[in-house]
């Protein structure tokens, strides 16, 4: 049973791998808690939820049904779930627990910092992304019209538990789709994990359990490290977004319809890749290498009919551009990156395009 800790300022946790986890979930819930809410979809409900359901029998428990996808990731929705846990009895001894994808961990995240100026939450990722990335670290949030994930807040969990079995149930796209962060981690900051999947594709796409376990095991120890050093992103977490700057104006552009958010990122990945070469930070074999395993986890969407100029403009509305200056991830080798800023219109623009071709 692999377990990563994370530790921060205000809390300490784990992050625990395990296969069939997900039939011992009251371990983990200490008494104290009153009411516990079930933020989930009824897709992840109706395939997980009997499995889940014994856990939580013994104390009063109610399961709050978000509808899912990135256009409903909003205000109105996350007041709507908070009136509900009015109206069933939340108070401050009440939990949360995220039950769902990366959009579920996040908005179920938030939900907790803001309820009653602040509960606990304890997240049980379902998707591949959201085991590997969303559910650890604490980055909750909700997207504006103008950008994604611009409204929220930093609310570690109690726990992340993640349970390799229930991605048996992911549709391909979504395994796939999360099969990018996994690969990103492995450009940001581990070689080994990169050579692993740049080599065993075949192996990794059909969800050989021991490699699969081990590659959330690392991707998850690899985030655990991250955000233990830099809880708010100070500096080191900042490489954890990576083809996460162009991937966002993507998403914003396609207005969150078209394409996955791990499919966003890897078309970002690619351009950021691209951008690194162009400036001469990365040579041009280990950037080959970067394209060609992360187009061996596609397909991917097209986006050669995305305007670059329509893209360069949604940077300035990014999480990570500060005082106007748009700052990006890119690799120095496979393993390692470094942050980026002042890079001219232009050559981002190139980047873009000849990524995208």
């Amino acid at each position: 049973m692999p377990s990563f800790q994370v530790q921060t300022s205000q809390s300490t946790y784990e992050n625990v791998v395990e296969r069939g986890l997900l039939t011992r979930i009251r371990d983990f819930i200490p008494a104290r808690f009153g009411k516990r809410f079930i933020v989930t979809t009824e897709d992840v409900w109706r395939l997980h939820g009997p499995v889940l359901q014994p856990q939580l029998e013994g104390t009063p428990w109610h399961v709050l049904f978000f509808p899912g996808g990135e256009k409903n990731k909003r205000l109105h929705c996350l007041e709507q779930l908070a009136e509900q846990m009015m109206h069933l009895g939340g108070d401050r001894t009440s939990l949360v627990i995220g039950f769902g994808g990366g959009i579920v961990t996040d908005v179920s995240g938030f939900l907790a910092a803001i309820f009653m100026r602040g509960i606990p939450v304890l997240q049980i990722p379902t998707t591949l992304l959201a085991q590997v990335d969303a559910a650890t670290g604490g980055k909750t949030g909700v997207n504006l019209a103008t950008g994604k994930n611009l409204i929220g807040s930093f609310h570690q969990p109690l726990a992340v538990l993640i349970d390799p079995e229930v991605l048996s149930t992911l549709p391909e796209r979504e395994f796939r789709a999360g099969l990018f962060e996994v690969v990103k981690c492995g450009i940001i900051r581990d070689k080994a994990l990169f050579e692993l999947l740049h080599t065993r594709p075949s192996e990794v796409l059909a969800l050989q359990p021991d490699l699969i376990d081990d590659l959330i095991a690392a991707a998850v120890r690899i985030k655990a490290e991250v955000v233990t050093a830099d809880e708010r992103e100070g500096d080191l977490r900042r490489i954890l977004n990576f083809g996460h700057t162009i991937g966002h104006a993507i998403e914003a552009e396609t207005s969150y319809t078209r394409m996955l958010h791990g499919e966003a990122v890897a078309w970002g990945m690619l351009a950021a890749t691209k951008l690194a070469e162009l400036t001469g930070t990365l040579g041009s074999s280990p950037a080959k290498a970067i394209a060609e395993t992360t187009l061996q986890y596609g397909p991917l969407p097209e986006v050669a009919d995305l305007n670059p100029d329509h893209l360069l403009a949604r940077l300035a509305s990014d999480k990570k551009t500060m005082q106007g200056t748009v700052h990006f991830v890119l690799p120095t080798e496979i393993g390692s990156v470094k942050i980026v800023s002042g890079l001219e219109a232009q050559l981002i623009r190139r980047a873009i395009v000849e990524s995208f071709a």
